[in-house]
This record gives C-alpha cells, structure tokens and sequence, in this order.
C-alpha cells in the first residue's frame, strides 16, 4: 500500500512555510539584533563546510545558532504582545523585555563559546600546517 498525500494538504502545507517566512522576514526587516544574528549564523555555516568538524560538532553549532534564533524570535513576539499590554500593565512592561532581552544575551553568550570551543582547535591546526 503506498502511502498518498492529498494536494490540500500540501496547500496547508505550503501556506503554513510562507506564512513563517514572512514573519521571519520581518523581525529581520525591522530587528538589528536578529539580523546581526542571521550574519553570525551564516559565518558558522561557511566555517564548518570550510573546516573538517565532525557531525556532532556540526550539529552543535547548528543547535546553538539556531537557539539564539529562535529566542530572539520569541523575544520580538514577546515584545510586541507587551507593548499590546502597555497601558494596562505598565511596570511588568520593561521587566518582561528586560529578561526576555537576557535570556538571548545568555543564548548568544553560550553560542559563541561553544563556537570558540569547537572553531579554535581546527583553526589552531589549520595555523599549523
């Protein structure tokens, strides 16, 4: 028995991928941070085709890149529903994007070590030779 897959699920399917896009193209439009983030994110795609890394040290790299994007992603959403809030609850406001704002900060902090971890020791070989 093969299995099929009806055309209108792949229209639902297909929405839901362009739908995504265009959020994401505009927190990249109109977010500095996430756009600075999609740079160092590609740096480390580029770095590891370029360099002999394992498949767990890809996988690592790519983890930790694609955490920080996703928190930051969280925090535009974050920051959007509280600025809808901002009148009603104005003192949580700056708390809420302070700590949201942190918790990338922690993200991005964890990424680079973990790509200075992974990155030097090849660098430091490739130095060598």
């Amino acid at each position: 028995r093969h299995l099929t897959f009806p055309m209108a699920d792949l229209k639902k399917l297909s929405k839901s991928f362009h739908y995504a896009a265009r959020g994401i193209a505009r927190v990249a439009k109109e977010e500095p941070n996430f756009r600075t983030q999609l740079w160092a994110a590609a740096a480390v795609v580029v770095l590891m085709f370029l360099l002999k890394l394992s498949a767990a040290e890809k996988a690592l790299l790519l983890l930790a890149a694609g955490f920080v994007l996703v928190l930051e992603l969280a925090n535009s959403i974050i920051e959007r529903v509280v600025d809808l809030l901002q009148p009603r609850v104005h003192h949580y406001v700056e708390e809420v994007k302070d700590i949201m704002a942190g918790a990338v900060l922690v993200a991005s902090i964890g990424a680079v070590l973990i790509g200075l971890i992974i990155f030097v020791p090849h660098l430091l070989a490739l130095m060598q030779r």
